[in-house]
């Protein structure tokens, strides 16, 4: 039986565009930008300057607080500077500009001698891990939870359409996965781990399942659904514990890491290698040559779109999935620690239809998997009442996009939800 939570969508997944092509190498131009924050937490600071020379995995930026995260060279070279460059989201932020010398030359840390604990999570922090899956929390973070936890939870759904980066890692590099597993169970003290893979996927079961030690690796079908991946729905799915209103993972005993993460604590442990790469599907009916590319930090979507082949009638671009991903201005931004996808979208499959209002067809409520009432607090934030629409718990929103999805009305209803977030925290109001 496939496993699942209540409620969710079931979208066109559109992985056969890329799902069958093996990785391949992105090629580097003469200059890298890295951005200084890549994650969630305060930026990283600069401890490089101009003519500075860096090699591959050279500190470039030291983590600000407990959460925060180190920043790396992606190449060899020199630092030229450090300039002001848009992010994906169009916030200007500091970029590490480094000249590329094509040598390429490492700079890892060194072996761990002794896999304990704190080793384990000293090097997933002094590599600069965070969660690849999107979210980019700094990994050593997680795993230094106050409660005691029973069990990680990995994530192997990759439940947004189009994004096959999780599913080639598991074919491509299982025994690395696994190995990396057992390293985040070491780092964690837990006796188990159980491993959530949706119902599509039964071959990347099949790769992982070889390489695993039955008694310590619980494999578990899901129900191919969106949003299976999130943390909440996962937990339920696998465990039918729910995670408190307001609360994390860990307040249940529970962590939970993707596939790309696993791989990269994989490299930071084994290899002394920084988190200043990362492997990212490019697909879409607008790009020419879909494909899986390993690429490294600070590379301009402008070439990754140059190397692939831009096809006529784009009329999106977006980094990241379909549902959760951001629109991008233009092709300016760079290659980051949370840029799992890279898609060029046709008229074909996208909705631009302006918003009409309301006609309250209950459906937004119907999928959503966090059981809340969207069409609420669209309202009451349109009308600026923010006080009651905090008592829909819009601060329990996910932003899965689920809700806009099937909204009849094309209502802009995840943005009401981040609107509604961002009011309640400038005005102090308490949560509900």
């Amino acid at each position: 039986m496939q496993l699942t939570f209540k409620h969710g969508i079931h979208p066109k997944d559109n992985k056969e565009h890329s799902k069958d092509f093996s990785f391949e190498i992105m090629p580097v131009g003469e200059r890298v930008f890295i951005p200084l924050c890549q994650h969630i937490g305060k930026p990283a600071l600069p401890v490089v300057k101009k003519d500075d020379y860096v090699k591959v995995g050279s500190l470039i930026g030291e983590a600000q607080g407990f959460i925060s995260s180190r920043i790396h060279s992606s190449i060899s070279g020199k630092v030229s500077g450090i300039v002001n460059r848009p992010s994906s989201s169009g916030v200007l932020i500091p970029h590490v500009v480094i000249e590329n010398d094509f040598l390429y030359e490492e700079d890892f840390l060194p072996p761990i001698l002794d896999l304990d604990q704190s080793s384990i999570v000293n090097r997933i922090k002094e590599c600069g891990i965070v969660g690849l899956g999107g979210a980019t929390f700094p990994t050593h973070v997680k795993l230094m939870p106050k409660n005691k936890i029973k069990a990680l939870i990995v994530n192997g759904c990759e439940c947004e359409p189009y994004i096959t980066t999780d599913y080639r890692l598991m074919l491509e590099k299982p025994s690395e996965i696994m190995q990396g597993i057992e390293f985040v169970r070491k780092a964690l003290g837990v006796e188990v781990s159980y491993i959530g893979i949706e119902g599509n996927k039964k071959d990347a079961i099949y790769s992982l399942a070889k390489f695993s030690e039955t008694e310590v690796h619980i494999f578990k079908q899901l129900k191919t659904k969106y949003p299976q991946g999130g943390e909440k729905q996962l937990i339920y799915s696998i465990t039918k514990e729910i995670v408190p209103k307001g609360g994390l993972p860990s307040d249940i005993g529970y962590v939970v890491l993707n596939i790309s993460t696993i791989y990269a604590i994989y490299e930071a442990v084994m290899l002394g290698k920084p988190c200043f790469s990362r492997y990212m599907t490019v697909s879409g009916s607008g790009i020419k040559r879909p494909a899986n590319l390993f690429v490294r930090n600070g590379i301009p979507i402008s070439e990754i779109v140059d190397y692939l082949g831009e096809d006529e009638g784009v009329v999106k671009v977006v980094l990241g999935g379909p549902m959760m991903g951001v629109s991008l201005h233009s092709y300016n931004p760079v290659t980051s620690k949370g840029s799992s996808s890279l898609l060029l979208l046709k008229e074909k499959e996208i909705r631009e239809i302006e918003p009409t209002p309301c006609i309250n067809c209950g459906r937004c409520a119907s999928v959503c998997p966090m059981n809340l009432l969207p069409m609420m607090t669209d309202k009451l934030v349109l009308h600026g009442n923010i006080s009651e629409a905090n008592k829909y718990y819009p601060m329990s929103c996910i932003e899965c996009g689920c809700c806009a999805y099937v909204c009849p009305a094309r209502r802009p209803l995840v943005q009401s939800q981040r609107l509604a977030k961002k009011l309640i925290n400038k005005n102090k109001i308490i949560p509900a």
